[in-house]
C-alpha cells in the first residue's frame, strides 16, 4: 500500500485481511526519535493489524523529532512546551480522521500505541476523544493533565481499554508519575491494566509479550 500524502509523515505495514475495514493501530514514538523506531515491533504483532507509524512534526537538530519541545530552565528545571503539546494532541485527532479517509480503517477499532513523549500525547488524544480510540497502550509515560480537552472527565469513557507499562528503574520519566495513571483511570471509570517492570526507559522483552497478549484479546 502506498502511504497517501496526510498531514502527518508515517509508515505502514498492511493487514492480513483483504477487501474490509481492518483493526489498525497507530503508533507514536518518543522525544528524539522517529517512525522507524516503534515500527521495528511490527512484525511481531498480529497480522490482521494495519499498523501506521508516525513522525512527530517538529524536527530536531541535528536528528529525530518530537511532539513537543522540553525545555531546560535554571529556574523552572525542566519543563515542557503545553502549548505545542495541546497543538500535536490535536495534530495527531486530525491525522487520525485523515488516515480513516485514506486507508481502510475500521473507525471502531482503533489502537494508539505509544512510547514516553508519545505516551503522553496517545492518553491527550484517548482521553479528550474516547470516541474515536478503542484501546491504548501506553508505554513509559504518563498522563499530563494540563494538555488534556477542558471538561475531559464527562466523556464517555465506557468503550475505552488501556494497558500501561513503566520501568520501575526509569530515570527519564520517574515511576511516581506512571503510577498516578491508574489512579485516575480508576477515579474516571476506565478499563485498565498497570504493570511494572524491573528496567530504565524501555520495554522490556516480558512487557513486550504481555502487551502483545493484550492486544491480541482485544482486536
Amino acid at each position: 500500500m502506498k502511504t497517501q500524502n496526510l498531514s502527518l509523515h508515517h509508515i505502514i505495514r498492511e493487514s492480513s485481511l483483504k477487501d474490509q475495514k481492518v483493526p489498525t493501530l497507530f503508533m507514536f514514538h518518543g522525544y528524539g526519535s522517529d517512525e522507524n523506531d516503534l515500527f521495528s515491533f511490527a512484525n511481531e504483532l498480529p497480522e490482521e493489524l494495519m499498523i501506521i507509524s508516525v513522525r512527530a512534526p517538529y524536527a530536531m537538530e541535528p536528528y529525530g523529532n518530537a511532539w513537543y519541545a522540553i525545555n531546560f530552565d535554571s529556574v523552572q528545571g525542566k519543563f515542557s512546551d503545553n502549548d505545542q503539546a495541546r497543538e500535536s494532541r490535536d495534530k495527531i485527532v486530525k491525522f487520525i480522521k485523515e488516515a480513516i479517509t485514506q486507508y481502510p480503517v475500521d473507525p471502531k477499532n482503533i489502537t494508539l500505541l505509544g512510547f514516553s513523549q508519545g505516551t503522553i500525547l496517545s492518553y491527550a488524544v484517548a482521553l479528550s476523544h474516547p470516541e474515536m480510540v478503542k484501546n491504548l497502550i501506553a508505554l513509559s509515560g504518563y498522563i499530563n493533565l494540563d494538555i488534556l480537552k477542558e471538561d475531559f472527565s464527562k466523556n464517555n469513557f465506557s468503550s475505552l481499554d488501556i494497558y500501561a507499562s513503566h520501568g520501575s528503574q526509569d530515570q527519564v520519566i520517574p515511576v511516581n508519575w506512571a503510577r498516578k495513571a491508574p489512579e485516575k483511570l480508576k477515579e474516571l471509570g476506565i478499563a485498565h491494566q498497570y504493570s511494572e517492570f524491573p528496567v530504565g526507559h524501555g520495554v522490556a522483552p516480558q512487557n513486550f509479550m504481555e502487551l502483545k497478549n493484550w492486544i491480541k484479546e482485544r482486536i
